[in-house]
């Protein structure tokens, strides 16, 4: 994990899209889609059923690492609202193991809006900690400082000749838009107008590596 620091306090990110906020102690991520495969899979298309497992796996090595006490996970913790009901038993293992382990708290998403959380943890719409509020989708008007998901941010550019696409954070003055955490979601471009409209001006991209964080400016 690398720091950086955003509306005056210090955190530490993860190339696979964890957050850790020192002073709280707590660790944020957003977007898991946890049950997307066996979702599709209901619709007759057939992934790989291992989504859940491989992202609570990272999880659990992000908490295990940064010796968190709390996690936000900032909406669409699921792909759909009855997707908890439909965890393998290792993911639930898994799942169970770190919400009887953590304050874990899930903050609901367009995703999973109104699901019935039987895997522990607490569910509310919105939080505000330290002065920050932590939702699933940026408020443009609001000028308070905030921290959401919802578009999973990826920075795209092309090196030497290929393309490379890396999750990365956007961050402007008082908005940070986290990427997607799980293991089988896309990401929509950070240069998109849809991030640009939520962020304003003055963003940028942030892509965390082994030993430092790399900051691409976004122009509007």
């Amino acid at each position: 994990m690398v720091p950086f620091s955003f509306a005056n306090h210090d955190f530490l990110a993860s190339p696979d899209g964890a957050l850790f906020w020192r002073a709280e102690r707590a660790l944020l991520v957003a977007d898991l889609h946890l049950e997307k495969a066996s979702w599709f899979a209901r619709l007759g298309q057939m992934l790989p059923p291992y989504d859940s497992i491989a992202t609570l796996e990272a999880l659990t090595r992000d908490v295990d690492r940064s010796d968190a006490v709390r996690l936000y996970c900032l909406g669409d913790s699921f792909h759909d609202r009855f997707g908890c009901d439909r965890l393998p038993e290792r993911a639930r293992t898994l799942l169970t193991a770190l919400t009887d382990r953590i304050d874990w708290v899930w903050i609901t998403g367009n995703h999973d809006a109104g699901f019935i959380d039987h895997c522990g943890g607490r569910i509310v719409e919105e939080a505000t900690v330290g002065g920050i509020a932590l939702r699933h989708e940026a408020v443009a008007q609001d000028p308070a400082p905030e921290m959401s998901g919802h578009y999973h941010p990826k920075l795209r550019l092309r090196m030497k000749g290929r393309h490379v696409s890396r999750r990365c954070f956007v961050m402007s003055d008082t908005k940070l838009i986290l990427p997607a955490y799980g293991a089988l979601t896309g990401g929509l471009d950070a240069h998109h107008p849809e991030i640009l409209k939520k962020v304003g001006v003055g963003a940028s991209a942030l892509v965390p590596v082994t030993d430092r964080l790399l900051r691409f400016p976004i122009a509007a």
